[in-house]
């Protein structure tokens, strides 16, 4: 299976899509989105922000568990990471999403 963003609708209506690697683990999951067009675009600025270093925020959760936030060019979120068991790990996630969001098909599962 190729990488590859799946589309779905939420259980209040909006959109939501997820970055899957070819294995079909989560990579990233975005923020919520009103409109399908919406969440497009949004699949679009992850494609084009991946490959930038300086887009991804490295944080940690209350529990002391890393995770990354990737941001669009106008710091606005685009998507985030599940926590991880050490930074290590959060980093290998990172270079994930960049070796794989830029070629990944977007699968529209939310009609």
């Amino acid at each position: 299976m190729a990488s590859k963003f799946e589309l779905k609708k939420s259980r209040n209506d909006k959109f939501v899509f997820n970055l899957l690697a070819a294995n079909g683990q989560v990579i990233l999951t975005s923020e919520l989105y009103e409109s399908r067009a919406s969440a497009l675009s949004g699949i679009e600025s992850v494609r084009k922000n991946a490959s930038d270093d300086g887009r991804y925020g490295r944080l940690c959760a209350k529990d002391g568990s890393p995770y990354f936030t990737l941001k669009a060019g106008n710091g606005q979120v685009i998507g985030q990471s599940q926590r991880y068991s050490g930074e290590k790990a959060r980093e290998a996630g990172i270079e994930s999403v960049k070796a794989n969001a830029p070629g990944a098909v977007a699968d529209d599962q939310s009609a």
